[in-house]
């Protein structure tokens, strides 16, 4: 397929669509209308880009090896694993920049991870999170609090953690993750409530709720040896929304007890002005106010 004539080809039916209901008397205004129809207004040029390289790191293997990673991380963290819930999968080859987080998440010290689309950004805090549990012992209460801007991303996180997860244990997953959005039936409410997992993915929203609603006071603690605090799409909590979500760190701070919390984000844009170092001192001081703690750049 030409991809170029099929746009243009979509285009003009498009500019054909809209002509054949606009019907413009006035000529000045009819001529205003003309030239935005020439000049392409109703929809975007077309952009070629290039799809980025990501350098190569580790294996989860080799990691596990150094003892970077607890041996049922290398386990849990192959590729291939949705071809069938039996298998473990074959050996995952980590990105330069997801064994650099690991080594930073294991220092204790808060973190972003700014990388591209399909970059694996996700991974940058799920392996260190769930090498934390392997390490301390699951099923103590909950150990990580994911939050994701929209339910969409908090559902589609919890499949992929899944195949981690529960492929190749036989039912039985080493860490529990649960979804805790609003989208779960009383009873599923109720059976988190009564026994939290180790891993809690929720929205912003939700968190709130549960630092301030009474039925949820169970929840709240299990959450006394809270350890990690993560924001996927950090960049979507701007203005008057990204104050209320640095006010709700410090509460979650607060009223969980979570003296030694790990504040983590990811983004795809955080910043694209000025050099490297610039960009990283942004999104550092961007970082530093929304988790209440300083992050190095």
């Amino acid at each position: 397929m030409d991809i170029f004539r099929f746009r243009d080809h979509l285009t003009r039916d498009y500019a054909e669509y809209v002509r054949s209901f606009v019907r413009v008397g006035t000529p000045d205004v009819r001529a205003k209308v003309d030239e935005a129809f020439a000049n392409q207004l109703l929809w975007p040029e077309p952009i070629v880009q290039l799809n980025p390289a990501y350098e190569p790191g580790a294996y989860v293997s080799q990691l596990v090896e150094r003892g970077v990673l607890h041996p049922m991380a290398g386990r849990v963290f192959q590729r291939g694993k949705d071809r069938t819930p039996t298998e473990l999968g074959q050996d995952m080859r980590l990105y330069r920049h997801q064994v650099a987080a690991i080594d930073v998440a294991k220092s204790g010290r808060p973190y972003v991870v700014t990388t591209g689309t399909g970059s694996g950004k996700s991974l940058t805090f799920i392996i260190p999170i769930v090498d934390h549990i392997l390490r301390a012992g699951a099923g103590q209460g909950i150990r990580a609090i994911v939050v994701y801007p929209m339910n969409a991303l908090a559902n589609s996180q919890l499949g992929e953690l899944q195949k981690f997860l529960g492929f190749g244990f036989g039912g039985t997953p080493p860490v529990r993750v649960r979804r805790y959005t609003g989208q779960e039936s009383s009873e599923e409410r109720r059976e988190i409530i009564e026994n939290p997992p180790d891993v809690l993915l929720t929205n912003y929203v939700m968190l709130e709720l549960i630092l301030t609603r009474r039925r949820e006071k169970d929840l709240v603690g299990g959450t006394r040896d809270l350890r990690f605090l993560v924001f996927d799409e950090l960049h979507t909590y701007r203005g008057r929304q990204g104050a209320d979500v640095a006010m709700l760190v410090r509460r979650v701070r607060e009223r969980m007890g979570a003296a030694n919390l790990q504040c983590i984000g990811t983004s795809a844009t955080m910043s694209s002005d000025g050099t490297v170092e610039d960009r990283r001192r942004a999104v550092a001081d961007v970082a530093t106010r929304m988790f209440g703690t300083p992050v190095a750049a």
